[in-house]
């Protein structure tokens, strides 16, 4: 079997018509690479190696200015600074390239068995689509009840609401040129910038949820797989102790009633307009031995 990573230019001396892969990785994060190298063997197609810029040698990040569009949110932490200029390098490379979609990736993806057949090519895209999520963070986020075919055994419905994380999705030449202009100051982190409607960006975009999850970062997959740490885990919780209430209180027995009525108008309202509400499922590979 070939290698799966190659230089940029001899990967786009052979790629052809085919999907381009870009996979983000840090230098030091050798134990990373080889995660992902694996992964792409195993489903028998080949990555580009994008190298991630890395918080710690940019101290520079945690002061540089921000526009952050929050409410109740501090500062975005280097960390965070740095994984969106590690996708906004991403997006750069593909704005100026010839590919009218890209599968970007970040290195603790873990793939479904089938992932190879859809990350081939690009013919299954629908020509209105500017992002696929691929990804599923196993937690409720609304999609539109209309499936497209998008290979064996696998959909696209329309995404309608957040759903966190930038573990691997498709982008389009035109989106990808857009976000690199959308980017020219920091408003949020990349994956609300992508996948956030509060956002203008993902507002504006068509995007699309792929049905079930080609893929899932390794650290929510338990005892299946390697279980990399968040690089960015901690830092977050920091940044988001100032939204998040410390405290739960115990509901009356009205608001109860007023919550479960509320919860059935919903879920009328959202049969009306097409769309559900469900957690993206996964189907891991079969552990190692």
């Amino acid at each position: 079997m070939s290698l799966c990573f190659y230089d940029t230019a001899v990967f786009n001396d052979r790629i052809g018509l085919k999907m381009r892969r870009l996979v983000i990785n840090l230098d030091r994060s050798r134990d990373r690479l080889a995660h992902i190298t694996a992964e792409f063997t195993r489903i028998g197609i080949a990555f580009e190696r994008i190298e991630a810029i890395d918080a710690r040698n940019r101290p520079e990040l945690d002061h540089i200015e921000q526009n952050v569009r929050y409410t109740n949110r501090l500062r975005l932490t280097g960390g965070e600074i740095a994984c969106l200029l590690s996708h906004r390098a991403c997006w750069k490379i593909i704005a100026s390239g010839d590919a009218r979609y890209v599968a970007i990736f970040e290195d603790d993806a873990v793939f479904c068995a089938d992932a190879g057949a859809l990350l081939d090519n690009a013919d299954w895209i629908p020509p209105d689509t500017d992002i696929i999520k691929l990804e599923t963070f196993f937690q409720k986020t609304m999609v539109g009840r209309k499936r497209i075919p998008a290979g064996p055994g696998f959909s696209i419905s329309r995404l309608l609401a957040d759903h966190m994380g930038t573990g691997g999705y498709i982008i389009s030449k035109q989106a990808a040129s857009d976000l690199v202009e959308a980017t020219r100051e920091i408003t949020g982190t990349v994956d609300d910038l992508i996948f956030n409607p509060d956002f203008p960006m993902a507002r504006r975009k068509t995007i699309y949820q792929l049905i079930p999850a080609l893929c899932a970062q390794d650290n929510l997959l338990g005892h299946k797989t390697v279980r990399f740490p968040s690089l960015l885990e901690d830092t977050r919780d920091v940044q988001w102790t100032v939204a998040v209430p410390s405290e739960k209180h115990a509901k009356t027995t009205a608001a109860r009633l007023v919550a479960e009525i509320g919860r059935v108008i919903r879920r009328f309202v959202d049969f009306y307009r097409q769309r559900q509400k469900i957690v993206i499922p996964f189907d891991p590979p079969e552990p190692k031995d």
